[in-house]
């Protein structure tokens, strides 16, 4: 890993302090600021750039660089021993869906008995203040792409990008791509079989094709009317499909997809398998959202699987980020990205740079859903979310000490920050109510 001056816990501590210093008496709104001499990482793949400064406006970044200039109204933060980073895309995450996932009622991610299946919009679902949100900004997280879960649909309907900020309108843009599942979990909801899957597929884009074209009779087609109407911007190219293929087989077939139905914009997700057709997955222009690091096969359309899967399809062109998937899993974010450089030091293993490994969990994740340039990168014009870490971001043993979204510094606290300050110094008067007796 990148290496860089580690301040000890007093050094840290001094740091807060010294940045909730900057903004006393400054609104609570405030979106101007700027941090000089970090080790900066601008999220697009580039390395690490130290004693950089980067100055946010309006809740947007203005400039990021070693030869910057902060205008004199923009407050300034010291950022020295610090890194500073763009916002964590999470994507194809359950966040906010799900409290408890063996707890029903509080489990919004399928929609096991529904007669609807592409209408389906998590945007409803969405709770801004769920405690898994939380979790995640305090692990850099600013954005993410919240996916419903297939049920008895091999499409589980359209997901929606949001913020982490928990200010009651997270959703930064409603129904933004579609869900649909192939390979074994596909199989097993079209009907038993691959061939039925990929039939329903098929049919359904059809049948959305004649919907939009208004030759959509609603007698004799399989799509409800609500379905079908959902998957309008699908098949015009405006709502980027993602489809979860991990199989080989099932990876070309939707290469073949892309033939028969040109304006689809497709996004592969999982692609266990992904590296033995790595070649055709670039020349087809599709980006990956991959599994991190699958290294044994747990189902049978994984037994390709390798922990080289990342870097073998980045060394051939494919544009690759990585799937957060479970919200349980947001705080090991960064770690997953840290492996992926360490797999580049081991012989014979396919791995990523530091600054490929970042982008894989920052800039890549942004424009595999066509929203390059606006978040996951410090670059102008790209949303003023900015993580402040106390060492390299990669290593396990680092933290986020500021999160800003927009510009807007956000709170690092949740349920389990509470829990580990009641519990800290074990004082029994600490307890709640229902321990007295």
């Amino acid at each position: 890993m990148s290496s860089s001056k580690r301040l000890s816990p007093a050094g840290m501590i001094g740091i807060a302090l010294g940045f909730a210093g900057a903004f006393v008496g400054y609104s609570a709104n405030a979106q101007d600021f700027a941090i000089t001499d970090a080790t900066v990482a601008i999220g697009d793949g580039s390395a690490p750039i130290e004693g950089a400064t980067v100055i946010i406006r309006g809740g947007k970044v203005a400039a990021v660089g070693t030869n910057v200039s902060v205008p004199a109204d923009v407050p300034v933060l010291d950022g020295s021993g610090t890194w500073v980073t763009p916002g964590l895309v999470a994507a194809v995450t359950d966040l906010g869906l799900v409290d408890v996932s063996g707890v029903q009622s509080s489990n919004d991610v399928r929609a096991s008995s529904s007669r609807f299946n592409a209408a389906l919009d998590v945007t409803p679902a969405i709770n801004p203040i769920s405690q898994h949100i939380l979790v995640a900004r305090t692990n850099g997280i600013t954005r993410a792409f919240v996916a419903p879960g297939a049920s008895n649909s091999i499409f589980a309907g359209q997901g929606a990008i949001i913020d982490t900020s928990g200010d009651g309108d997270v959703v930064m843009k409603p129904r933004a791509f579609q869900m649909v599942t192939l390979g074994e979990g596909g199989a097993r909801r079209a009907g038993g079989s691959r061939t039925a899957s990929h039939v329903e597929l098929r049919n359904a884009l059809r049948e959305a094709r004649d919907f939009a074209a208004r030759r959509w009779s609603g007698e004799d087609n399989l799509l409800t009317r609500a379905d079908a109407e959902a998957l309008g911007p699908v098949i015009s190219g405006r709502q980027p499909l993602l489809v979860a293929a991990d199989r080989a087989s099932d990876i070309r077939a939707v290469i073949a997809l892309a033939k028969e139905f040109p304006r689809l914009d497709l996004v592969l997700v999982g692609a266990t398998e992904g590296w033995t057709v790595a070649s055709e997955i670039a020349a087809a222009g599709i980006p990956v959202i991959a599994e991190s690091l699958q290294d044994l096969p747990e189902r049978f359309e994984q037994l390709a699987s390798t922990q080289s899967n990342i870097g073998r399809m980045h060394a051939a062109g494919v544009e690759v980020a990585f799937n957060s998937s479970s919200a349980r899993f947001t705080h090991m974010y960064t770690q997953y990205a840290g492996n992926l450089v360490a797999l580049s030091r081991m012989p014979g293993a396919s791995g990523l740079t530091w600054g490929e490994a970042f982008a894989s969990i920052s800039s890549a994740p942004a424009a595999a859903m066509g929203m390059g340039g606006q978040m996951g990168e410090l670059k102008p014009g790209a949303v003023g979310d900015v993580v402040v870490w106390d060492g390299d971001p990669l290593e396990v043993s680092s933290a986020a000490i500021r999160v800003f979204i927009d510009g807007v510094e956000a709170p690092l606290e949740s349920h389990q920050t509470r829990l580990r300050e009641r519990y800290r110094d074990l004082d029994e008067s600490d307890l709640p109510k229902a321990y007295d007796w």
